[in-house]
């Protein structure tokens, strides 16, 4: 039993515990550099708390998605001002462009030298600036993973810069700022989460520490998905749901993903959905196939055990079958009007491109067992 396990060096946890991010900040540098979202105007509390603290500041905006050439040119902004700590407040995309600022500024290479499958992925030769995480969504749990999702416009595919240097220093996960998450946001964010957890417990690379964690995860998301959809100020409901994200960023960064998260990839770079509504869409017809794949080839796997065990958790019924856990999930997708990829432009035509493309995901190592291009096809056209 053999494994390794990282994470970020400090967590704080907790309603209001955003507010404490300028006296972390103040230990770590004076000149900060801060990511958000499309609107930096909804962080103009924190802006002035760090004023405060006479931290001179640089603020960038991420409207969307980061891509190559928008981290390039922000890095750049950002050398010039001589930030030497970086806080990065929004949803998966702020908090990964805010990793990848952070390590691109002292690694003055091109970017493409160190990204994975379309790049020479070169390991980080300096040591990223200090990094504050703070998600204001529930899902993707960024602000403890290794890795920073970016689109390559010129491949049209989303890709990681991958290093555990690149752990932020400190995650500061506050359920308040995940209030204002409208429903849409909340479904799609809440399910990549969910997937997230299901698929670092049935990974090839689990260890006893992430099924912990992948088991606690999604018993708060399970119980807590629903609540939080339908009322956004249900306070507990969106503590539960910060704790399932943050644990699964911790389990993918250690235990990686699956097929969902490797179509996930080349879906993301072609075709304009959330992130979180494209795994949705994937996660039952995934659950299925590699269920059927795994009974037929190796069904002395405890990836069979663990889907299981999802199943019970899940639906709170110790009785429950696997095909009991995918029916949950199909329920819980129809009742937050998850939409089809065929609703995302996804067309037959495209399958045999995807498909490729996703055998070559680095996410796709984790799956259980290796799918054959047929199973891979039938995944979409089942997600379709």
């Amino acid at each position: 039993m053999n494994f390794q396990f990282s994470t970020a060096p400090r967590i704080v946890f907790g309603p209001d515990t955003a507010r404490t991010i300028p006296e972390h900040t103040i230990k770590m540098g004076s000149r900060a550099c801060i990511v958000t979202g499309k609107s930096p105007q909804r962080i103009q509390w924190l802006i002035d708390d760090l004023h405060k603290k006479n931290i001179q500041l640089h603020t960038v905006s991420i409207p969307g998605e980061p891509d190559t050439d928008r981290i390039t040119a922000l890095v750049a902004e950002a050398r010039a001002k001589n930030c030497n700590v970086v806080i990065a407040v929004g949803g998966g995309s702020v908090l990964d462009a805010g990793k990848a600022i952070a390590a691109l500024i002292p690694n003055k290479r091109d970017v493409l030298d160190y990204l994975e499958v379309v790049g020479k992925g070169m390991p980080l030769s300096e040591k990223p600036l200090p990094l504050i995480a703070v998600p204001t969504t529930s899902g993707t749990g960024s602000e403890v993973t290794s890795n920073a999702v970016l689109l390559s416009i010129k491949h049209t595919v989303k890709v990681s810069l991958r290093s555990t240097e690149m752990i932020p220093d400190i995650a500061i996960v506050d359920p308040l700022l995940t209030i204002s998450a409208p429903p849409s946001v909340t479904a799609a964010t809440g399910l990549d989460a969910l997937t997230q957890l299901m698929e670092s417990f049935v990974s090839s690379f689990g260890s006893p520490m992430t099924d912990a964690l992948c088991r606690e995860g999604l018993k708060h998301g399970a119980k807590s998905i629903l609540k939080a959809y339908n009322d956004g100020e249900d306070i507990e409901a969106r503590t539960g749901m910060a704790l399932a994200s943050l644990f699964s960023g911790i389990t993918l960064a250690n235990a990686k993903l699956g097929a969902v998260h490797g179509f996930a990839a080349p879906l993301g770079g072609e075709f304009k959905a959330p992130h979180g509504a494209v795994c949705a869409a994937l996660l039952p017809s995934v659950m299925e196939i590699n269920v059927r794949a795994l009974k037929e080839r190796d069904p002395g796997n405890p990836a069979l055990a663990a889907y299981a065990e999802t199943a019970k958790i899940l639906t709170g019924n110790n009785d429950a079958q696997i095909t009991d856990g995918i029916q949950w999930v199909k329920n819980t997708c129809a009742e937050m009007k998850i939409p089809g990829l065929g609703e995302i432009g996804v067309q037959k035509k495209d399958f045999k491109s995807l498909s490729a493309k996703a055998a070559r995901s680095s996410s796709m190592k984790g799956n259980p067992l290796e799918l054959t291009e047929k199973e891979l096809l039938e995944i979409l056209e089942m997600a379709l």
